[in-house]
């Protein structure tokens, strides 16, 4: 049976709860890793080392009651080492697989772009399909399988760029701002006495809020969530600017207008509301744009950002009312 809106507020607002238990000051980044299970897809997570990346994701799969699995990218990570392989037993005279960590419910990619394109291509089909194909044999993911990856800033040394078809498998990115001062303040405090983040999640003091068998009836009350057909042809001509536009080589494509319109009924849910309103919209456009719009050279020289493009289509497009 499928939660209303107001039981899905309740449970999420319980998550945040106890999320918060471990991560502090970061309700926004939270609200959008939500948005990304919820919807069943993935997140790209960016921050400078440090700001609780890894734990994020790993306080998720407790309060979510999943399997946690965690990949650390490498320059030296070969694409087996990830999906797993098939290894010979000599007493059976067969081959056994082996499987790798991609074989869980929440994977954490961390530091993904420190591999190179050859291993992050591992990554592929999993993320499209669910499934792992090793040595010409296909094995199915839990359907609940979500990959939040986690990168460093690209002028950090030791990085490799994404390919666009890898960043596109991402519904979003979240960018992870280092703390506010009041905030800072108290994870010093924190670290100084029983209650530092890692030691909250490690003692188990964090509580499973949903099981995992349940995320389903929680995505189902997003289909009760309304989207009018001005909202549909909002988020479509926001999107096709995103190509006409000077400054860009490169727009977003047809899967970045499911993920906007996805991302908005999600997020308005998560706000307490029933219905998706242009202000969903806008709010969920750079997160899911900012990963799909690759910018002319001539105009980077000049020093002209994505999140500018975006602002400045946002404000191009009249607003349905």
């Amino acid at each position: 049976m499928a939660y209303s809106i107001e039981q899905l507020c309740e449970l999420l607002g319980k998550a945040k709860a106890e999320i918060g238990k471990v991560i502090i000051g970061q309700d926004e980044v939270i609200d959008k890793a939500l948005i990304a299970i919820l919807t069943r897809n993935h997140a790209l997570i960016e921050g400078v080392p440090g700001v609780a990346k890894t734990l994020l994701v790993r306080t998720l799969s407790r309060v979510l009651g999943c399997e946690f699995g965690r990949i650390q990218f490498t320059p030296d990570l070969m694409p087996a080492d990830i999906t797993g392989t098939n290894i010979f037993n000599i007493k059976a005279n067969e081959f056994n697989l082996v499987k790798g960590p991609i074989f869980a419910t929440f994977l954490l990619a961390d530091e993904i772009n420190r591999a190179p394109a050859k291993t992050q291509s591992a990554l592929l089909q999993a993320m499209q399909e669910r499934k792992v194909t090793i040595d010409c044999e296909t094995h199915s993911l839990p359907d609940d399988f979500t990959v939040f990856a986690t990168q460093n800033p690209l002028e950090y040394e030791g990085t490799y760029p994404l390919p666009e078809a890898q960043k596109d498998r991402f519904m979003l990115k979240i960018t992870m701002p280092c703390p506010e001062f009041d905030d800072e303040l108290m994870l010093a405090r924190r670290t100084l006495g029983l209650d530092a983040p890692e030691r909250v999640l490690e003692e188990g003091q964090v509580a499973a809020v949903v099981p995992a068998h349940e995320l389903d009836q929680l995505r189902e009350a997003l289909l009760s969530v309304t989207v009018q057909d001005e909202m549909v042809d909002y988020v479509v001509k926001i999107i096709r600017a995103t190509r006409s536009d000077e400054s860009t080589m490169v727009g977003a494509g047809p899967r970045a207008t499911q993920a906007l319109i996805l991302a908005a009924r999600a997020y308005a849910a998560i706000q307490g509301r029933d219905f998706v309103t242009p202000d969903d919209i806008k709010a969920m456009a750079e997160p899911v744009l900012c990963l799909r719009i690759i910018l002319r050279p001539e105009f980077e020289i000049e020093g002209m950002t994505v999140s500018e493009v975006i602002t400045r289509t946002l404000q191009e497009i009249p607003v349905p009312r």
